[in-house]
């Protein structure tokens, strides 16, 4: 295996390709090089984009798609297909070229000349739903190999429930160093071990480039005894080799956990002098570097040129995958979960789930109970759980706090994928990334949760659900300083406002068990993004006369209204709203009468018609109250308004006695009210 020794400095790395481009030609070698081909002259006409890895990892690319990954280029969103995630995103052009390449309608040669550029389906990083066989977005380094965790376990979790002649598929990962730098490899890799896995592969560009230089300049790790000990299996091997390619691919099929195959490459394959170097990784070649690397390389036809002698070899992969799709659909004509199958697979919920609901909430209204929003989440999972079979849940580590186990849902656990709940142990990051991926392969709709605070280490995986308008939901327990005691690090003051500020996000923060029910309602049928429900710790008093509809589905609303013209109105969220209510008596038996708006979301009300929203805020004054920072509210109260909320972080001590110290109170309502009626 000397050839795959890891070498140092451009002068080996060159040494080493030289070695390899002297090799008898193969039909293999020549589909790899139209890859580069393409991604060299793409990069080239943007004057931007990363051709490295795409030359680098071709090799590796052909042996995958011509022999290995189950697709039918004619359909690329059959169900049972492999599911592929080119995480190391800024290579995206090698992900254009295999689509162009194996014939995908919609990746023309005219999208790939037109990469980087404004429409363009080819954008400079993979962009979830540009093209149906693009799986998901990736750029942000890391993520697409922990989403795709959660993509091998949901195949799993189908195969439980419908069986191997529906749901029998594999999910492969092309991954860079900088992949497996950042932490969040870690918690994903950690948790697919633990899982056993076995249907996750990932290819491994252990080219030991980074932007800075050599890899050795900021690790010297162990990668592949890391991930042995997360309980993966490993190789290593060269990544130019087709044959050793073809045999650890093999091995991949065979594994009974999952594996990395460390694939040693050199970056940049075929250039004269930037080969091996941190030059090529994310700059266009420049004129003479890209023609003598179709020079070395053998290839001479014009730019964005594939003669039909490659192209033929290339579009026989593309559809190698038509029989064994026209197979599966056979069966699935005839399986007796068909209708079950489809429904999920097409993202409908079940008949039904809405009469339970409705059912819940009436019991709600009558009953009138006093619960932390929390308790009420549990409450309004029960009825899901058993009305929506296709609601997946978990916790980070939290499952007790969150409250969002409900009893007969069964574990997922290594080897035993039946279950619905999801030990995601303390990886918020790795288990926001995990359901991502469920939601992504479909079938499943997953919810997990943590304490609010927690979810600045879940943001980026959050943003691109909302980039990719994904459903995953959030539950996001102890909202505010009305957790108490464990103080200021456990207590969110701006995270309210800082997930309002990401676009394609729902924040619902409920004020009882009805708003918290319909919280659950529009997340449910949320399928365009993320929703965060932003739960209490501490007890909140029934608020709602009647669970009627959905009030809260448009984002704010009267809960009570004025006796006569108001003297002002009183915007809140969560559980402050109890408090205004509160006020709202006290000024009344003062003569003073006001409204009080409950805004559980103020995203949706912001989509309301301004006619409904003037309705709703009325022309007098306004007092916003919420328990945390009050970035934002200024659109809602106008220029004259008052916020009642907090101004730092927050204390250890019991919620009462720390709403009263940073005056979240009633009487500062009060107090607010009259300030503005003089």
């Amino acid at each position: 295996m000397a050839s795959i020794a890891d070498h140092s400095g451009n002068g080996a790395a060159l040494a080493r390709q030289a070695e390899l481009l002297a090799r008898e030609p193969s039909e293999d070698r020549a589909m790899a090089n139209a890859i580069r081909a393409l991604a060299i002259d793409a990069v080239e006409a943007a004057k931007s984009g990363h051709p490295g890895m795409p030359m680098g990892m071709a090799d590796a690319a052909t042996t995958l798609y011509r022999k290995f990954l189950k697709f039918d280029a004619a359909a690329p969103d059959w169900w049972d297909r492999d599911r592929f995630v080119l995480s190391a995103g800024h290579g995206s052009m090698l992900l254009y070229a295999l689509l162009h390449l194996t014939g995908h309608e919609g990746m023309g040669i005219e999208q790939i000349k037109s990469f980087r550029q404004l429409h363009s389906r080819a954008a400079g990083h993979p962009e979830y739903g540009e093209h149906p066989a693009i799986e998901m977005t990736t750029g942000p380094l890391g993520q697409g190999f922990a989403t795709s965790v959660g993509m091998a376990l949901a195949e799993r979790m189908l195969a439980a429930k419908f069986g191997k002649s529906l749901v029998d598929h594999r999910t492969w990962v092309i991954a860079g160093d900088g992949c497996l730098q950042e932490g969040v490899s870690h918690e994903a890799a950690a948790l697919a071990g633990h899982l056993k896995l076995n249907k996750l592969t990932v290819l491994w560009d252990d080219n030991s480039i980074s932007i800075d230089g050599a890899t050795s300049v900021s690790t010297s790790e162990d990668t592949l005894k890391r991930f042995a000990a997360y309980g993966w299996n490993t190789r290593r091997i060269d990544g130019h080799d087709f044959e050793e390619l073809a045999a650890a691919l093999t091995f991949a099929q065979k594994s009974s956990k999952p594996t990395i195959i460390a694939c040693k490459t050199i970056i940049g394959f075929g250039a004269p002098t930037k080969a091996g170097t941190a030059g090529v990784h994310g700059a266009a070649l420049g004129g003479a570097e890209a023609e003598g690397a179709k020079k070395a390389l053998g290839w001479n036809h014009l730019p964005f040129t594939v003669p039909d002698e490659i192209y033929a070899p290339w579009r026989e992969a593309g559809s190698r995958g038509a029989a064994t799709r026209r197979a599966w659909l056979k069966r699935l004509a005839k399986h007796p979960m068909r209708a079950e199958f489809e429904r999920v697979m097409q993202g409908k919920l079940p008949e039904g789930w809405v009469e339970a609901m409705s059912a819940y909430k009436a019991g709600l209204a009558e009953a009138k109970p006093k619960l932390a929003t929390r308790q009420a989440s549990q409450k309004a999972l029960e009825a899901l759980v058993q009305a929506v079979p296709e609601l997946v849940g978990g916790s980070a580590d939290l499952t007790g706090s969150n409250l969002t186990l409900i009893k007969g849902m069964g574990d997922v656990t290594p080897g035993n994928y039946a279950g619905r709940y999801i030990y995601y142990g303390i990886r918020e990051f790795g288990m926001a990334a995990a359901m991502n991926g469920i939601a992504l392969h479909g079938g499943l709709i997953p919810y997990g949760g943590t304490f609010f605070v927690f979810a600045d280490y879940m943001r980026p995986a959050i943003r691109l659900a909302a980039l990719m308008g994904t459903r995953a939901i959030h539950v996001l327990t102890h909202d505010s300083i009305g957790l108490g005691e464990d103080g200021p690090t456990h207590q969110p003051i701006e995270h309210l406002a800082s997930f309002r500020a990401m676009p394609n996000v729902l924040v619902l923060r409920p004020a009882d068990a009805i708003e918290t029910a319909e919280a659950w309602e529009i997340a449910i049928k949320n399928a365009k993004g993320p929703s965060l429900l932003v739960l209490s710790r501490q007890g909140v008093p029934a608020l709602r006369e009647s669970a009627n509809g959905n009030k809260s589905a448009r984002g704010a609303y009267v809960l009570a209204e004025a006796n006569g013209p108001r003297a002002a109105t009183i915007i809140a969220t969560g559980t402050e709203v109890s408090l205004a209510m509160a006020a709202r008596k006290t000024l009344a038996a003062q003569g003073i009468e006001v409204a009080v708006v409950s805004a559980p979301c103020l995203e949706l009300f912001a989509q309301q018609s301004p006619e409904y929203q003037k309705e709703v805020l009325g022309t007098a004054s306004r007092i916003g109250v919420e328990a945390a920072g009050g970035f934002g509210w200024e659109r809602w109260l106008g220029p004259d308004g008052i916020f009642i909320g907090m101004n730092g972080f927050g204390a250890s001590a019991p919620a009462e006695i720390l709403y009263e110290h940073f005056g979240i109170t009633e009487a500062a309502i009060v107090a607010a009210v009259k300030k503005e009626g003089n």
